[in-house]
């Protein structure tokens, strides 16, 4: 690894954050928006009342324009990880390829089975096989997210795999801990959770959009009452599983937890910065630099946020970088040190296997297998450690302003449904436009967590295990840019016809 192209690392990983971000400009829609038309249609079935039905439909409509551009930019997606990340797809692709194989094949064909019953079977089937029908599309939505998320989490925190040095790959030794762990199993519930509170913000914002209009009100109430209550719930929830992501970062991704924090020192009784501006220029070699502009802190938080104990030691980027002995944490230098080892154990073990050493066999794998925690450190052994750390002001501000919106959601979420239980709410028009103007920034929060996601947790394509320098596909750079402004043309012009099909959709209003 002593020359890597950076023009084509960096190319490679701005293509794929394009075609990641606008995929969840659709995604979590799906999944919010395919639960509220199941929930407004079992009201319909129960109560009998034919209002619910054209209300159901109204928004059924626009979850079927939303959920075909949403699969066209999904598949893209899953082709670049063997046009762009090619070493990657090999290194680990008999774990990573699992659970996407499972989700074309039972979630995806759980949607796509029931779908055409749920859009053509009004009168045509039972009500209650319709209802089926239309819960089944959102089983599948979600279970298909499952999957997806699983494989994310797996880069995350990889674990129930062993390395095969016969072959050079990861191979899944363990399915269930790989959907079981910690770390996915919380993925999922928050990242489902937050597509739950955006598709309520947006119910709600269309619905306040129709009462700016004196239009519909009546299908606008029901769908706000709903949608809100439905929204609360799940922000409560998104809230609480926050909490367990801060808890397994800290604990499997200290590096990414120290940088969404802002976090150059390790200290106990760490406190929170609630609110902060940060240094400019500050790295981890400058220890003694303030760290913050400006700051409000909540004593003891951080530490109990990590631990769940307010006296816990959090540690810094410079822990991490330079070590810490009376923390028994390596440093970055040592770590790539020993992750050199394994790189050449592994080359070691290959020559003795050809030449049927069987004492340089054992040495080589004691040595493998001692030292394999730190394997993907060892593409850093002849390289700055810097390049370990994160983007800091990023992930620390996009943190803040995800945390400081999901408060205004809870919020609206309780002030528009005391407003509308009251019969006040056409009265109030600063709440409706405040609720029509929330939609887009429900979209922001939604893109900044995979921001925190995934710009924290660089320079890792698998943490500890694989860097982005070594899992990007050997191509031209230039074919990388050609493919990044063809996927934004196109995508901008999904995303554009999406919104003007969408508006054509809401000015028509629900059918009579």
């Amino acid at each position: 690894m002593e020359h890597v192209d950076f023009s084509l690392v960096d190319w490679s990983r701005a293509q794929f954050a394009l075609t990641a971000m606008y995929h969840w400009l659709f995604v979590p829609l799906t999944l919010g928006l395919s639960i509220i038309i199941a929930l407004m249609e079992s009201l319909y079935v129960k109560t009998g009342n034919p209002e619910w039905k054209r209300i159901t439909k109204f928004w059924m409509t626009l979850f079927g324009i939303n959920f075909a551009i949403g699969v066209a930019t999904g598949i893209i997606l899953e082709f670049e990880f063997g046009t762009n990340w090619s070493n990657y797809s090999w290194f680990v692709g008999d774990i990573f390829g699992a659970p996407l194989a499972i989700e074309g094949i039972m979630a995806f064909f759980l949607e796509s089975t029931f779908i055409a019953v749920m859009f053509f079977g009004w009168n045509k089937v039972s009500k209650k096989f319709h209802l089926l029908s239309t819960w089944l599309v959102a089983i599948g939505a979600n279970l298909s997210a499952l999957w997806i998320l699983v494989a994310n989490a797996w880069m995350q925190f990889p674990t129930g795999m062993k390395f095969n040095l016969d072959t050079a790959r990861n191979e899944m030794v363990n399915f269930w801990d790989v959907i079981g762990s910690p770390v996915a199993l919380n993925k999922f519930s928050h990242t489902v959770l937050s597509g739950y509170l955006l598709a309520a913000i947006f119910v709600i914002g269309i619905s306040a959009w129709f009462l700016l209009k004196n239009r519909e009100q009546l299908f606008a109430k029901k769908s706000i009452i709903v949608a809100s209550i439905f929204g609360l719930v799940s922000s409560l929830l998104v809230i609480f599983t926050g909490d367990g992501s801060a808890r397994n970062m800290a604990k499997y991704q200290p590096m990414k937890f120290a940088a969404m924090e802002n976090l150059y020192i390790g200290q106990q009784n760490a406190p929170l910065a609630a609110i902060g501006f940060l240094q400019k220029n500050k790295t981890e070699t400058d220890p003694k630099k303030q760290d913050f502009l400006f700051k409000i802190e909540i004593p003891n938080m951080l530490s109990y946020m990590a631990f769940l104990d307010p006296n816990a030691y959090v540690p810094g980027i410079h822990d991490l970088v330079k070590g810490n002995e009376e923390h028994n944490i390596l440093s970055y230098k040592e770590r790539s040190e020993r992750g050199e080892v394994v790189i050449n154990s592994l080359a070691d073990y290959k020559n003795a296997k050809k030449a049927g050493n069987d004492s340089l066999i054992q040495l080589s794998l004691s040595k493998f297998r001692k030292n394999y925690p730190h394997f993907g450190y060892g593409f850093y052994a002849n390289r700055d450690v810097n390049e370990l750390i994160p983007n800091v002001p990023v992930t620390f501000y996009s943190f803040r302003i995800m945390v400081g919106l999901g408060f205004h959601f809870i919020l609206l979420f309780i002030v528009i449904l005391i407003l509308t239980l009251k019969n006040k709410v056409e009265k109030k028009r600063i709440v409706l436009y405040t609720a029509l103007w929330t939609i887009p920034l429900a979209y922001i929060a939604s893109e900044l967590g995979w921001v925190v996601a995934e710009v924290g947790r660089q320079p890792w394509v698998i943490q500890d295990v694989l860097p982005t320098i070594a899992a990007v596909s050997q191509i031209k750079s230039s074919s990388v840019q050609l493919t990044f402004w063809i996927f934004f043309i196109i995508f901008t012009g999904l995303l554009i016809a999406e919104i003007k099909i969408m508006t054509t959709q809401i000015k028509k209003g629900p059918a009579n």
